[in-house]
């Protein structure tokens, strides 16, 4: 197995052990843009969201915002930081700036999906975002985003012949 290949079956390993799954981020694509595409269906959003895993800034974002999650969870890191992030305290924006990366592989049509999504938060970012004790998700709920977002652009940018100046 070549190197590419063990990260990004490591990538999935740590969203599958964190509660999310390929088709639950596929949800998000599809909450992203069903309307724009017609007869986007849940394995191209799948697929697409594949796509994305693959890249290796993907796979970086997400292993360092797990880690950071997992530290906090265990109490490990030095305060103010381990409160800031156990609490996902509103003005911090380093989980943000973590999922841009992200959220950039597919051009500015991806902060747009971004700050939609994670403004209205639907399907497993609700679930990430409950704040469950002992539970915490500051860096994946963004991470997860993210990836739904870069994962719609993707799709948008297949699609040139469906933006809104065509209608």
């Amino acid at each position: 197995m070549t190197n590419e290949a063990k990260l990004e079956q490591h990538t999935l390993a740590l969203l599958t052990e964190r509660g999310v799954s390929i088709p639950a981020i596929a949800e998000l694509v599809l909450f992203l843009q069903a309307k724009f595409i017609p007869g986007l269906d849940e394995a191209t959003a799948e697929e697409s969201v594949r796509i994305v895993l693959r890249k290796r800034e993907v796979q970086n974002a997400v292993m360092t915002g797990i880690a950071l999650d997992k530290a906090a969870e265990a109490g490990s890191l030095e305060p103010p930081l381990q409160n800031i992030i156990a609490e996902d305290e509103g003005l911090y924006g380093v989980d943000e700036i973590l999922a841009f990366a992200i959220v950039n592989v597919y051009g500015s049509i991806g902060f747009t999906n971004y700050g939609y999504i994670d403004r209205v938060k639907p399907g497993i970012l609700a679930k990430l975002n409950a704040h469950e004790p002992g539970i915490i998700h500051t860096f994946l709920d963004d991470i997860v985003g993210a990836i739904a977002a870069a994962a719609a652009s993707r799709l948008a940018h297949a699609h040139p012949e469906l933006e809104d100046d065509n209608y």
